[in-house]
């Protein structure tokens, strides 16, 4: 083979017990758990909000977004749940371009996996402590769920990782909810494949062991919008595709049964200033239906400090470096304003 082998990375138990929780961490994670957990299962009639950077690329900056957020989530809380994103690894369409900070904790400096699997536990940790809220990653690389596992309160698996083995089988043995998101061919047959795969049982192997999984009912349908043949995005955020979707979930009788949107990505076709109009539209439509109001349970949203994208070096601070991303004043109205119709 031509790996070159650069350095051993450490073992997930090594990395918690460096960077460990406080009792106050793990008791504000269990009451946010349950609470998310409740908005799926149908007991809580909140509205979920995902809300934050495309990518966490900077300590500093996402935990004074997150901060931000907190105040917003304290006036909302009735009706809202909201769920910082700190996404932490990146899928690459090229191979080419940011890897998020597991990668590199510095976007100025070369890759190092070892610092970056520390910054981005210390970095989780730090928001819980400070804003009371358990946050959301994307789960790129499976075997790397373990290092975090104490920490997150929501997981996404993306579009080009949804027909992945590893990762249905991965999933099947997490607790939190982990949304499905259509592949980007749009094709919801595949997400809802994942979803029935994720939810079952299992025994595979996992970072050198056989393990067996118990599924995780909490598995459900995230709508990202798709891409067509000719390189074109089609959105299915719309009554039409919501309703199909429903239909196409009752015939497989699925566990607890549940849809979010995603505002950008092809559903945008990535032009992040409509982000506040989809979202609207989407709760305007679970106002008309009260299926769609029963299945469509919250909105992913990509937000940060200031809006748009920079290049790496640019150093604006709380723009994004990755996908542009609506800026702090125009989310934080679309949260006011979505929290008086839910």
């Amino acid at each position: 083979m031509s790996f070159k082998k650069v350095q051993k990375i450490p073992e997930p138990a090594e990395i918690i017990e460096a960077l460990p929780i406080s009792e106050d961490v793990r008791k504000i994670k269990k009451a946010r758990d349950r609470e998310i957990a409740e908005i799926f299962t149908g007991e809580s009639e909140r509205f979920l909000m995902i809300v934050g950077p495309c990518s966490a690329d900077n300590e500093e900056s996402v935990i004074s977004y997150i901060s931000r957020l907190a105040e917003v989530q304290e006036k909302v809380k009735d009706r809202m749940m909201i769920v910082p994103r700190i996404y932490t690894n990146k899928p690459r369409t090229t191979g080419e371009g940011y890897k998020g900070m597991l990668h590199q904790p510095d976007p100025e400096k070369k890759p190092n996996l070892v610092e970056g699997i520390l910054a981005i536990r210390k970095m989780h940790i730090r928001a819980i402590r400070e804003s009371g809220m358990v946050c959301a990653d994307e789960m790129l690389y499976p075997e790397n769920y373990e290092y975090l596992e104490d920490l997150l309160g929501y997981i996404a698996v993306g579009a080009r990782s949804v027909e992945n083995q590893q990762h249905r089988l991965t999933v099947s043995g997490t607790y939190m909810p982990v949304g499905m998101k259509n592949p980007t061919s749009g094709d919801i047959s595949i997400m809802l494949n994942a979803i029935r795969a994720a939810q079952g049982e299992h025994t595979f192997i996992f970072r050198g062991w056989e393990v067996n999984t118990d599924g995780n009912p909490l598995t459900h349908a995230i709508m990202r919008g798709a891409v067509d043949k000719f390189g074109k995005s089609i959105a299915n955020y719309h009554y039409e595709d919501i309703i199909y979707l429903i239909e196409e979930y009752e015939k497989r009788k699925l566990k607890h049964p549940a849809i979010i949107v995603d505002t950008n990505h092809s559903n945008s076709d990535k032009q992040f200033a409509q982000q506040p109009r989809i979202a609207m539209e989407v709760v305007r439509n679970r106002q008309y239906d009260s299926r769609v109001r029963q299945y469509v349970k919250g909105l992913m949203v990509e937000s940060y400090l200031e809006e748009g994208r920079q290049e790496i070096g640019e150093n604006t601070f709380g723009k994004s470096i990755t996908d542009p991303c609506l800026g702090w004043d125009a989310t934080e109205r679309m949260i006011y304003d979505l929290a008086e119709l839910v």
